[in-house]
């Protein structure tokens, strides 16, 4: 069967090995110059070194059901932090180890709530990762699971303190609107990872994941074809084939307009995106100089102050409104993986991005740099060299980024359930063999391949193949 993926994401590269490994004939088509999505690691403009573009820290790639079967562990290498994040707050900040007991030690007083949040969680990972759309286990796990998610999701809002900023930190992680009960799920699943496995950064960058998944995809056959973008449906599809695409619902009803009804069109249109993301790269002369020294061995680090900070500055965004204290993410990835920089070099590099209003063309990096500068002083006299890249850039470097939302969609309870439509089956299309699998499809965002692990199974199913084996041997 002649298979054809639009888009090379990690859900539509993980479609394409599922199928080129089943024996069918698969190819790729990417309108970028290289292959990833947002799986992309590039050189800096004026300074040695490289950053990742877009997901720069991946907690689900060693936890999905579709990355596990594929042994991506056995192909790359991979950076687990003792530190899987951390909330920066004036004075001592909140650190979530990797130690369950440990985080919650260290959060003093307020620790005690959060281990009892976080430890069903983590007890019954497989049952939280089957619910989060990531594995599929045995009924009785996902029970047991739901029963604790459901807990920890409630629980999240009775946190005090530093236990509460830590949290606060995950749920915006998540970019669900703050303080709803879907905010809340995913900010507990982001912090039960944390726990369980941990958050794990590719050693070379984020480029090392797409590139496991292309090399595989030509070994079984396949290909990619870079640089050309796919604008009618029918230029890769006929009935009898199969298409995936990994593209958002808006950009798939373009392309399949010919084909589709106005009703499902409509529908596919209704789809909903989220806050943007300002972006700005930094080269440091050394490390961050921060207040709480225990930052320095974070891979991942929040800004966003006390959670009523955190919530502010969310809900500015959310309205159209740039917060004078944005919640920031921050990776600092050279204090683990020093193949980034040139070989002696005692620089250090700095990927961050804050939340700002969908579609905003504002310049984040005096405002990020005064963020960090607030919990890390002398910060500013580090930087070596920076660039900025407005949500703007984000939507015009890749079509799923709309209006800069580069987690693919609004995250809320009605759009958790309904992504990109009100059906059993999202993956699935009303065209005979086309199926979606972006990250406007479940589970949602993240790098995780499961969008397309579900389609292709659909996929597979319906011509009578099971799934293929995976793993690297």
């Amino acid at each position: 069967m002649r298979v054809s993926v639009v888009g090379s994401g990690p859900n539509g590269l993980a479609a394409a090995v599922i199928m080129a490994r089943a024996g069918h004939d698969v190819t790729v088509f990417e309108s970028a110059d290289k292959a990833g999505g947002g799986l992309r690691t590039d050189a800096f403009d004026g300074a040695e070194g490289t950053f990742d573009v877009a997901s720069a820290v991946h907690p689900m790639a060693l936890a999905s059901t579709f990355f596990r079967s594929f042994e991506l562990h056995r192909r790359i290498e991979f950076h687990l932090p003792d530190i899987s994040f951390a909330h920066a707050l004036v004075g001592r900040s909140a650190v979530a180890y990797r130690d369950l007991d440990r985080t919650a030690d260290e959060l003093g007083r307020t620790g005690e709530g959060w281990r009892m949040a976080m430890r069903p969680l983590v007890r019954h990972i497989d049952g939280v990762r089957a619910l989060s759309g990531l594995e599929i286990t045995p009924s009785l796990a996902t029970a047991f699971a739901a029963l604790s998610l459901a807990t920890a999701t409630v629980g999240f809002s009775t946190l005090r303190g530093e236990a509460r900023a830590l949290a606060a930190g995950a749920v915006a992680h998540g970019a669900a609107p703050f303080g709803s009960l879907a905010a809340r799920f995913v900010g507990a699943v982001l912090a039960a990872e944390a726990h369980a496995t941990g958050w794990p950064i590719p050693v070379g960058g984020a480029h090392a994941i797409a590139s496991a998944l292309v090399d595989d995809l030509v070994a079984h056959g396949g290909r990619v074809v870079v640089g050309h973008r796919v604008t009618d449906i029918r230029d890769v599809w006929q009935p009898g084939d199969a298409a995936f695409f990994d593209t958002g619902p808006r950009g798939f009803a373009d392309i399949a307009a010919s084909t589709i009804s106005n009703r499902y069109r409509a529908a596919l249109g209704r789809y909903r995106y989220g806050n943007g993301a300002s972006k700005v790269d930094f080269v440091l002369s050394g490390p961050i100089p921060w207040s709480d020294t225990r930052l320095r061995e974070a891979g991942t680090v929040h800004l966003g102050g006390p959670e009523r900070e955190v919530s502010r500055a969310e809900k500015a965004a959310r309205r159209g409104h740039l917060s004078a204290k944005p919640y920031v993410l921050l990776s600092q990835p050279t204090r683990l993986d020093r193949t980034r920089l040139p070989a002696g070099s005692d620089n250090e590099i700095v990927w961050t991005y804050a939340h700002v209003p969908n579609g905003s063309a504002f310049d984040a990096a005096e405002v990020i740099t005064s963020r960090i500068e607030n919990f890390a002083p002398g910060f500013r006299d580090l930087i070596v060299h920076r660039e900025s890249r407005p949500a703007t850039f984000f939507a015009g470097l890749n079509t799923n980024f709309v209006g800069g939302d580069v987690l693919g969609g609004r995250v809320d309870a009605a759009q958790l359930l309904t992504r990109p439509t009100s059906t059993g089956l999202p993956w699935r299309t009303p065209l005979p063999g086309v199926y979606l699998c972006s990250a406007a499809a479940p589970p949602g965002a993240g790098v995780h391949g499961m969008a397309g692990w579900h389609a292709a199974r659909l996929a597979l199913k319906s011509v009578g193949q099971a799934l293929p084996n995976l793993s690297l041997t």
